[in-house]
């Protein structure tokens, strides 16, 4: 175990298996890594730990499986691992629901301003109601962009629904004609045109070599300056340091992240009174990080009985989005 699970997946793992557990819950180094992974049959990882070529090249030939607590994968050399023989499993599906719920929030926290109200209150600045203080912009009526339209694109996509937004998407092929017309959800094919149309922006794609900063410098610029920018996926999509620059010019309204380009937002992001920043707390919920665990369980239950995990993750297919 690199680090520490909840205390009922942990019991459930002890109780099936010789496990080495991470009891203070303090990041393995990279060597530390490849020493973990000589005693192992099985390493159960997290999105912290980096599993690259030299990792695999490094870890011995007792490694059968890489056991990972997440449902994303870029943080693992797939190909490396596969041609050792060595088997990766993810867990799919459910953070979905308690992803596209924290999506929801920062859609409404940003335009709303309520975290700057929150501040407003905490720093003695609020003196009283008054009719032009602290106004922010309605979010019924407004048109959603959706990069990324699977499965916590599709969540996202319904609740936004509920709150009266209309759907907008870019994907590399558009989705399920019912679906499309069930969301009402209108495809874009060029991302560079939905960009200049839309009013909010959600990143909900894989991050992978053709994604690392999809929205660039030239893409951000398209956005209007009313628009704001909302990504639960993976930092590496946005040029962050372009988004902070154009949020500080007031080319772009804001943004609510809750992942970063280099694992933590940048000074320039943190002083921005206009951005709602999390600390990577989209799927930190009891009762996913629980299924998060079982899934993890229950791929190292497969493999070690001779069967195909669930979860195998197979190069070329788009992980869990």
């Amino acid at each position: 175990m690199t680090r520490k699970l909840p205390q009922p997946v942990e019991d459930r793992l002890a109780a099936l298996f010789d496990v080495a557990f991470n009891k203070d819950d303090t990041p393995p180094s990279p060597s530390a890594l490849i020493e973990l992974a000589a005693d192992a049959d099985v390493l159960v990882s997290t999105l912290a730990d980096r599993l690259d070529d030299e990792f695999f090249n490094a870890a011995g030939d007792r490694l059968k499986l890489v056991a990972n607590f997440g449902a994303g994968v870029d943080h693992i050399n797939v190909a490396a691992a596969n041609a050792r023989d060595i088997v990766v499993t993810n867990t799919p599906s459910v953070l979905t629901e308690d992803a596209a719920d924290m999506a929801m929030a920062l859609i409404v926290a940003v335009p709303r301003r309520l975290v700057e109200g929150v501040r407003a209150l905490e720093q003695g600045e609020f003196r009283g109601w008054a009719p032009t203080w602290m106004l922010g912009h309605r979010v019924r009526g407004k048109k959603l962009g959706i990069i990324g339209l699977g499965r916590v694109g599709e969540a996202i996509a319904r609740r936004a629904r509920a709150f009266g937004l209309s759907i907008h998407y870019h994907n590399r092929h558009p989705i399920n004609p019912h679906i499309e017309d069930e969301l009402e959800a209108t495809y874009w094919d060029s991302l560079d045109q939905m960009l200049a149309h839309v009013d909010i922006v959600s990143v909900n794609c894989r991050h992978t070599p053709a994604t690392f900063h999809l929205l660039s410098r030239r893409r951000l610029e398209l956005l209007q300056p009313h628009a704001y920018v909302v990504n639960i996926s993976r930092g590496e999509i946005i040029d962050e340091a372009a988004l902070a620059d154009l949020i500080e010019a007031g080319r772009i309204a804001g943004a609510g992240l809750d992942v970063y380009e280099r694992g933590w937002p940048s000074e320039k992001l943190l002083k921005a009174p206009n951005v709602v920043l999390l600390p990577h707390m989209a799927s930190a919920t009891i009762e996913t990080r629980i299924e998060m665990g079982e899934r993890v369980i229950i791929n190292i239950k497969m493999f070690a009985d001779g069967h195909k995990p669930a979860d195998r993750v197979i190069l070329g297919i788009d992980a869990d989005q």
